[in-house]
């Protein structure tokens, strides 16, 4: 394995949310286990922050220009649980920042793999839109980026956070240039991300959403990976593979209802690591949700390690949700039928 980055930048933790689930410390408890650790082979790095140019291609310059002046008037209340202080705007460029050099690292063969340990996370926040602790959708910043400049044709985003990243989705719901797929609880917030959203237009089935039932687990989420998104990603060939990496479908987190553990994440780690090696299309993981912090961090170290130094890809059968995910999707993946 080549040389490994793991992004990070101390304005995540001057991003300040009160009393809320998605908070500094959450950031403190993984490097505090990757410090640990040695860093699991990981070169740490400071995050630039993200040029203006870069949050436009995805944000309108009225809303980037919001997000700055309601931080620095102090912060506020952006939606009923997303939170602005007065050092959020720099914190939410650099997280930005970290996904931007993250692709240019990736796609200039600087590193083959990479960790964004920043927060404000993203994928909920829509174009013109603050959500669900989000305030720039930092995962799709760096697939524009990637589609724009870093000669990328084909982008996919595989979003593992317990909620479905509305915000991604939305983002790149008309185009072929990513697919997007998300493997999500629902019913959960923020209610979106049916069997059924697919995309339209030149993006139609490019959009691809697998909910799971309150109490799946690791078969259930490594079964869709191996049997509907690894055959997808096959017929696909992105040139970029990139994980809005959520934690919080973790058996403890206190948000959701699924049964992950940190060997969950390990084996998930693993398959978009052979899908990685496969493809010859390298790899980028971005923090997202996950507020218990000890299996949080646990999760992350288990991710991370997986991705850089080694696991068996899993191997589990199809189970009933992946069986009727391939027959939902063959209708736009044929390789999904057989």
């Amino acid at each position: 394995m080549g040389r490994a980055l793991y992004l990070h930048h101390p304005s995540s933790l001057e991003h300040d949310t009160g009393d809320h689930p998605e908070q500094p410390a959450r950031i403190t408890a993984i490097e505090r286990e990757l410090e640990s650790r040695g860093w699991l082979g990981y070169e740490p790095e400071l995050a630039p922050r993200a040029d203006r140019s870069a949050v436009e291609a995805v944000h309108p310059r009225a809303y980037v220009d919001r997000i700055a002046e309601i931080s620095e008037q102090g912060g506020g209340m952006l939606d009923m649980d997303t939170v602005a202080s007065a050092r959020s705007f720099d914190a939410a460029l650099h997280s930005a920042g970290a996904a931007v050099r993250s692709v240019e690292a990736l796609l200039s063969n600087e590193a083959e793999v990479t960790f964004c340990g920043l927060r404000p996370p993203g994928h909920h926040a829509e174009a013109a839109r603050a959500m669900g602790f989000c305030l720039f959708n930092n995962a799709a910043i760096a697939a524009r980026r990637a589609l724009a400049g870093l000669g990328a044709e084909r982008v996919l985003i595989l979003d593992w956070d317990v909620h479905h990243g509305n915000g991604t989705n939305d983002i790149f719901f008309d185009t072929d240039e990513v697919l997007y797929v998300s493997l999500h609880q629902s019913p959960l917030y923020p209610g979106t991300g049916s069997l059924q959203e697919n995309g339209t237009g030149a993006g139609e089935g490019y959009t691809v959403n697998l909910p799971v039932p309150p109490g799946a687990g690791h078969d259930d989420f490594l079964s869709l990976l191996v049997h509907v998104v690894a055959p997808i990603a096959r017929e696909y060939r992105p040139d970029l593979l990139l994980v809005s990496a959520g934690f919080d479908a973790h058996r403890d987190d206190p948000l959701a209802n699924c049964e992950l553990t940190e060997d969950s994440y390990a084996a998930l780690s693993a398959g978009m690591r052979a899908l990685s090696a496969e493809l010859s299309a390298p790899l980028g993981f971005v923090l997202e949700g996950g507020y218990d912090l000890r299996a949080l961090a646990a999760s992350v170290a288990a991710t991370m390690d997986a991705a850089r130094n080694g696991a068996a890809p899993p191997d589990v059968t199809a189970g009933v949700l992946a069986q009727h995910a391939r027959s939902h999707y063959s209708r736009w993946w044929p390789v999904l039928g057989g």
